[in-house]
């Protein structure tokens, strides 16, 4: 597929459709991933309702939730902040908060605490390796800070954001949920046909279709700009980790000369991160931070 003409910055559309044949200086991927994965719904099985949640949990969540509809909203992360190479962006996303607003007005929020870079290019892993653009990884090639919908198993939405780098993006693969988590957990039974045990908080996010599933995303989001959508942002966290906290790792499900790149990134101790690795933690020679996740 031939690259278009660049657009300046200044033109990036913000209207909420795709925006087609928008280019970019820098393009981002993901790849297939194994771990996190929902479980595949079992055909002819009936949809169970919402896990009955216990009085006093209901009252902390939705006071926790009504803190947060009152608080001033922060201002969302704009196109300078994802104009940054892919490794860096991978690293600098951890901590921050990814919002959806659901069309009926409900604000859903997690703090990102696990993803992956895909470099493109020599990089093997990546759907954009070679410098190959296809319709699918269109948003690849379009500006840093376009999402990157794609679909695995035929079921399953993995969501990307486009970075610096010549077909480079970022894979979110897991968050903490800070708001909105028992209509996260509606939407995750709602997958979950004949389901019969429930989902603890920390498990809603911990995978990137999980994620997907929990924030109602799907292939609509493909193409859109996360600086300024008005149902999905990025908004500063308060909580980043420091350097030492964070842990790089292989990212999962990968083979081939690329699998053991350390390229998959996540704050170390915190309980939602989809799979830990013991080796690069013990490497570090020294005990985790000390995490308060309430929710998780």
């Amino acid at each position: 597929m031939p690259r278009e003409a660049g657009i300046p910055r200044s033109l990036r559309g913000c209207s909420g459709s795709p925006r087609q044949g928008a280019p970019r200086r820098t393009r981002g991927g993901g790849d297939l991933e194994g771990a996190g994965l929902p479980e595949p719904p079992p055909s002819g099985a009936a949809m169970p309702g919402p896990r009955k949640r216990l009085p006093r949990e209901q009252e902390a969540e939705a006071a926790a939730d009504a803190t947060l509809a009152k608080a001033p909203s922060p201002p969302r992360l704009g196109a300078a902040f994802f104009d940054q190479p892919c490794v860096r962006l991978a690293r600098a996303l951890l901590g921050q908060i990814l919002v959806r607003r659901l069309p009926d007005g409900r604000a859903l929020r997690g703090r990102i605490v696990e993803t992956e870079a895909y470099l493109g290019g020599e990089d093997t892993a990546s759907h954009s390796r070679g410098g190959r653009q296809t319709a699918r990884n269109t948003a690849m090639f379009m500006a840093p800070g376009t999402l990157y919908v794609y679909q695995i198993y035929g079921i399953y939405f993995c969501m990307n954001i486009s970075s610096q780098g010549e077909g480079a993006a970022v894979l979110l693969r897991s968050l903490e949920p800070l708001q909105g988590l028992e209509a996260m957990r509606e939407l995750r039974l709602a997958q979950r046909k004949g389901a019969t045990r429930s989902l603890k908080d920390r498990h809603l996010c911990n995978g990137p279709s999980k994620l997907c599933q929990a924030l109602a995303v799907d292939k609509t989001f493909d193409q859109q700009d996360l600086a300024c959508h008005p149902a999905v942002w990025l908004e500063p966290g308060l909580d980043v980790p420091r350097e030492e906290d964070v842990i790089s790792a292989p990212r999962i499900g990968i083979s081939g000369e690329w699998a053991q790149q350390p390229l998959r990134f996540y704050v170390w101790g915190n309980p939602c991160v989809s799979v830990t690795d013991k080796a690069a933690e013990g490497a570090r020679g020294s005990q985790p931070p000390a995490e308060a996740s309430p929710c998780c």
